[in-house]
């Protein structure tokens, strides 16, 4: 009798685990999801109030036209469609770099928008062209979004990309039904830890520490993240947006040393807004670290305004912490827009 009673309660307790067809993950919530850093602490709609006021007391201005000119390369495409084998990177702007490996083309986080925004004429403005046109990138096999934020998920760009490439589309949980409403055709949602197999290549959906949102009603309903892009013999992770946490050393733990990490070093200051979801160039040194891996090629800077650095700042102060931390400058490739690097 005690068997049965024990068994019965194993069984409803394995049932219990299972809300819909799977156990509850650490992260999901009931509306949505949450980071894995128990002590993230998020910044509300009047924390950013408080800090647009503040943003009128900086004693410098924040247009780009108090700066040299930004480097920007002309790329007409030509190599990178010739291109069938080698592992390279080309960043377009912001979070936007291709990414060509084992003759797979990848776009991350594509924007060719002049306006990061739900508005098409007011929002943040791109102050530096995309490096390549769409007409002149090789075919796109691959878009991957880290999450559902309006510099990252550009709806039409996503139009303009689905209508000439008809691209796989690798995304968080729960952001599958906007993309489809948008007219993309191959949608695939991915929780952490997820694994998708293309052609020669294995792509993970990987923790970081951010958040989601494209109102004031749906915060954390859909999951953000990273990507973890295994070929046959090299490796790529493209960071998407993330503060800093021990989610690094946990992927390079599971899934090995990294060949080119893609990792964010603008939209920084002020660090009581932007720390929990941003890291520094600090930090991203110390996530260079943590991942184990051999280059490191910087972005999301230098293209929109969306914070309190100066948008010129993020590579010496790169530089400066690669120096610290006694790390050789060879191994940081702080591309020209437009720029690629055959690797």
């Amino acid at each position: 009798m005690k068997s049965l009673y024990l068994t019965s309660f194993l069984v409803l307790f394995t049932l219990s685990c299972f809300a819909d067809g799977s156990v509850r993950k650490s992260h999901h919530t009931e509306n949505g999801f949450k980071n894995p850093n128990p002590n993230f602490e998020t910044k509300g709609f009047w924390n950013v109030i408080v800090w647009q006021f503040q943003r009128f007391q900086l004693p410098n201005s924040l247009d780009p036209a108090d700066y040299p000119p930004f480097p920007v390369v002309g790329n007409d495409g030509l190599q990178l469609k010739a291109n069938t084998s080698q592992l390279s990177v080309t960043w377009i702007g912001h979070a936007t770099t291709l990414v060509q490996i084992d003759g797979v083309n990848i776009l991350t986080d594509p924007i060719w928008s002049e306006r990061c925004s739900p508005i098409s004429f007011i929002g943040p403005k791109r102050y530096t062209p995309p490096g390549i046109k769409i007409e002149d990138l090789p075919k796109i096999d691959i878009v991957i979004l880290s999450h559902n934020h309006y510099d990252h998920t550009d709806l039409p760009t996503l139009r303009q990309l689905e209508e000439k490439f008809h691209p796989l589309v690798l995304t968080g949980l729960g952001n599958k039904k906007l993309l489809l409403g948008e007219g993309m055709k191959n949608v695939k949602e991915m929780d952490w830890w997820d694994e998708t197999k293309t052609k020669d290549l294995t792509i993970t959906f990987t923790p970081t520490q951010h958040f989601s949102g494209r109102g004031l009603l749906d915060r954390n309903e859909t999951l953000w993240g990273s990507y973890f892009i295994s070929g046959k013999k090299e490796k790529v992770y493209f960071g998407g947006d993330t503060g800093y946490y021990s989610h690094f050393r946990e992927i390079s733990e599971r899934l090995g040393p990294i060949d080119v990490a893609i990792l964010p070093v603008g939209a920084t200051e002020p660090r009581w807004m932007m720390q929990p979801v941003h890291v520094d160039p600090k930090e991203t040194v110390q996530a260079f670290v943590d991942l184990k891996a051999k280059y490191l090629v910087p972005m999301h800077y230098m293209t929109f305004v969306l914070s309190d650095e100066a948008l010129d700042s993020p590579v010496p102060r790169t530089k400066e912490e690669l120096k610290r931390s006694g790390i050789s400058e060879g191994q940081f490739v702080p591309l020209k827009i437009g720029e690629s690097r055959f690797f």
